[in-house]
């Protein structure tokens, strides 16, 4: 029996076999756990009809055998369940998958997908090895596939207003942005110790990442090793810097720097507890992201410019710092425009063809500045992008 077939738990028949993308949306999603429920409640959510989840893969057996019977609660019939996503990507009556496996996987499913047809929703990071990354920017490039990239931001009203209004030059220049978030919390770490080997189809957590023999631990809590993760600039970093793309209009960082480490919790971890980055931007500005879960501090997201400054923890623009002649002459709050979810502007611009909120480029975008945060914490140097080769030295 192959391995593709010693996925399957159970098969069911052909679902909706007559159905095309201009009508109902049949769904597949691949990563059942934390993230992959979260998408399964948002689509509970959704105000767009007439589309269904109809194939499920996660690599854990119990957690399979739950998001399946999850699902035909939700939309009346059993999906096709399987370990191996390669399966449903192979499937032609899945028009669409969302992607919510663990991190190190995103790139490369991203590129198989759109290569198999299928429009795409993929969580973020897009990616935390930068060839891969790379591959899969040129293959949705190339293909015709509406891809959503999970940086829910760009569906939240607030910072949908407060782009506009860096784009109208509210607060003139930007030069700098100090953008912190702090926790006292082992953060990611979870139990392990009920994981059986026979549930989990190893082969395919390991993704070729030649991690060796089972490890309960490694799966379970993936965000805390190498190569399954890239630390915090993949898991936090990304939605923020996201926001340094889109407000200020430049896509890549010109250089990175980075330290930190496990200062705290000293508990086997390979990831860091505590994280800084200095990111240098074509346009001449530079982003400062600082994180730790040693110290509950809370979050901090000022820009600075030479008009004013944002706080972007309160939305409002702000005019002290600025002597400039123009510079603002009182608070300004950001309105909070309503916009559909983050998942319904995918369903809808599958049915339309348009570009999604979080498209290709905002993903690889944010992809580029992790991987360069995370070479320049691993090797001590400083980090830059050629955005002609795509290719970091």
């Amino acid at each position: 029996m192959s391995a593709s077939r010693r996925g399957f738990l159970f098969t069911t028949p052909a679902l909706f076999a007559q159905s095309a993308p201009s009508e109902r949306i049949r769904i597949g999603l691949i990563g059942a756990g934390g993230r992959g429920r979260h998408l399964m409640g948002e689509l509970a959510k959704s105000k767009e009809t007439n589309f269904a989840i109809t194939a499920v893969c996660d690599v854990h057996r119990p957690t399979l055998q739950a998001a399946a019977a999850a699902i035909e609660k939700q939309y009346g019939a059993p999906p096709r369940a399987t370990t191996r996503y390669q399966e449903i990507l192979a499937n032609r009556e899945v028009d669409a998958v969302m992607l919510a496996a663990p991190d190190h996987t995103h790139a490369r499913m991203l590129k198989e997908a759109v290569e198999a047809g299928k429009d795409v929703y993929c969580e973020k990071p897009m990616g935390t090895d930068l060839g891969e990354a790379r591959a899969a920017y040129l293959a949705v490039k190339r293909s015709k596939q509406v891809v959503q990239i999970g940086t829910q931001r760009r569906s939240e009203g607030a910072y949908v207003e407060a782009a506009r209004l860096f784009r109208e030059g509210i607060i003139g220049k930007v030069t700098r942005a100090d953008m912190q978030y702090h926790f006292y919390e082992p953060r990611w770490r979870r139990d392990f110790h009920m994981v059986k080997p026979e549930e989990i189809d190893w082969e395919a957590f390991d993704f070729g990442r030649k991690m060796g023999a089972f490890d309960a631990r490694k799966w379970r809590e993936w965000q805390l090793f190498e190569p399954l993760s890239n630390g915090i600039p993949g898991l936090w970093m990304s939605h923020l810097i996201d926001l340094a793309h889109w407000f200020l209009d430049d896509p890549y960082p010109r250089s990175a720097v980075a330290s930190g480490g496990v200062y705290l919790w000293k508990d086997g971890r390979q990831t860091s507890d505590v994280f800084q980055a200095l990111l240098d931007y074509p346009k001449d500005f530079l982003v400062s992201f600082a994180m730790s879960l040693t110290n509950s501090a809370g979050g901090r997201n000022l820009w600075f410019g030479d008009k004013g400054i944002f706080d972007g923890e309160k939305f409002v623009f702000l005019p002290e710092g600025s002597r400039h002649p123009d510079r603002l002459l009182e608070a300004r709050k950001v309105e909070r425009t309503p916009l559909n979810s983050h998942t319904d502007n995918w369903i809808e611009c599958i049915r339309s063809r348009a570009t999604p909120r979080a498209d290709i480029q905002a993903g690889f975008s944010h992809a580029v500045a992790g991987c360069m945060a995370a070479e320049a914490l691993k090797t001590g140097r400083r980090v830059t992008f050629d955005p002609g080769r795509l290719e970091m030295s």
